[in-house]
């Protein structure tokens, strides 16, 4: 308040008094970051050629389904094997609606995400009454950089959290038949 006050004071005429309820504009001095600032903003208007929608459509077609990584509780505790696989991606506007499963060490746990196609932001929900590694039911995953790197948020606020690390994991392929071993039989004619 008290920058404001002198700027004002600053802006008049020496001697000339401010009438009670009268406004005096600020401006800022010339060579100030804020006047330039105020210069651009007011002359350049602003074009975003990014289109959230269009990328959220992209990421339900292209993110990988199968995710593998680690959990590392904040408290020193031992770290845990994770994999996630992801039953369903699908684009709301600019944002990715996830769900599928995750596997924490033995315990599979089902899980519902949104994933922020502008920001990256993730909120991943454990939807399970299990407790493997500090993970609760009220608890979510909360990541900046997508999928690949969150921080368990626990419900309570003694639980100091943890550390999720994921990388897409190439998908799990079914074991060959032996009926696709066996070669074509063609006949002679």
């Amino acid at each position: 308040m008290l920058p404001l006050l002198l700027a004002a004071a600053n802006s008049l005429p020496v001697g000339s008094p401010v009438p009670v309820g009268g406004y005096v504009p600020y401006n800022p001095p010339a060579g100030s970051p804020q006047a330039a600032e105020t210069y651009l903003l007011g002359t350049l208007s602003p074009v975003e050629t990014f289109d959230p929608a269009a990328r959220a459509s992209a990421l339900a077609q292209t993110m990988p389904r199968n995710w593998s990584g680690t959990y590392q509780p904040f408290d020193g505790g031992a770290s845990v094997p994770v994999a996630l696989n992801l039953a369903s991606i699908t684009a709301f506007g600019q944002m990715v609606d996830v769900r599928g499963e995750m596997t924490v060490g033995s315990v599979v746990t089902p899980v519902q995400g949104n994933l922020n196609a502008k920001s990256d932001q993730l909120d991943l929900l454990v939807l399970c009454q299990c407790d493997v590694a500090g993970l609760e039911l009220g608890g979510a995953f909360l990541g900046l950089q997508a999928i690949n790197l969150s921080g368990w948020v626990a419900p309570r606020l003694t639980h100091p959290g943890g550390q999720l690390v994921l990388n897409p994991a190439a998908p799990v392929q079914p074991p060959a038949s032996p009926l696709q071993n066996r070669q074509e039989i063609r006949g002679l004619w």
